[in-house]
């Protein structure tokens, strides 16, 4: 077996392009632009880069951006009814809050208080409990990357070896789903 040189930069540069145009069809043909809100619980630096380079991308893909930044301080209850406040809003069709969340703050019951249906992250039990079942909505994006990358560079996967390193929630079980959905 030979290595495969994946050109990241290149696929996903495509598949910006192809986003932006999915978007542009769609404010064309249903005056429909959609939105993403995106929650910053205090001041992490990896979190604020990640959240920065996500409101640039959703901008230049042509899509509404709400940003919510909100202080370290800032209690579950007040996080929860923001949530709430987004789930209601019509012109956001999907939610992102950035983890880690400050100690004050129970990741979980903020997770589970999202629409499935606007959870872009596909951390809800319902997006986790679909994904499982071979029928994703919304699929954590490092998994669903990572899957892009293998077929857009058409490596057949199906029933090929393959080790996952880690087994957490945001990348290692949903890419071993993803992976196993691949069988033959």
């Amino acid at each position: 077996m030979t290595a495969t040189i994946i050109d990241g930069k290149a696929i996903a540069a495509d598949l910006r392009a192809r986003v932006a145009a999915e978007v542009a069809r769609l404010a064309r043909a249903h005056g429909l632009t959609p939105g993403i809100a995106v929650v910053l619980v205090g001041d992490n630096p990896a979190s604020e880069v990640y959240v920065r380079n996500k409101a640039r991308q959703v901008v230049e893909a042509g899509m509404r951006s709400f940003d919510h930044r909100l202080p370290d301080t800032t209690g579950e209850d007040e996080l929860l009814a923001l949530v709430a406040r987004l789930n209601a809003d019509p012109a956001v069709h999907g939610i992102l809050v950035q983890l880690p969340l400050p100690a004050q703050i129970d990741a979980q019951k903020v997770i589970a208080a999202l629409d499935p249906g606007k959870d872009v992250d596909g951390f809800h039990s319902v997006n986790v409990g679909r994904l499982a079942l071979g029928r994703p909505v919304f699929v954590p994006c490092t998994p669903a990357g990572i899957i892009e990358l293998l077929d857009r560079s058409q490596i057949d996967i199906a029933g090929a070896n393959a080790c996952v390193v880690g087994r957490s929630q945001i990348v290692g079980r949903p890419v071993a789903s993803l992976l196993l959905q691949r069988l033959p």
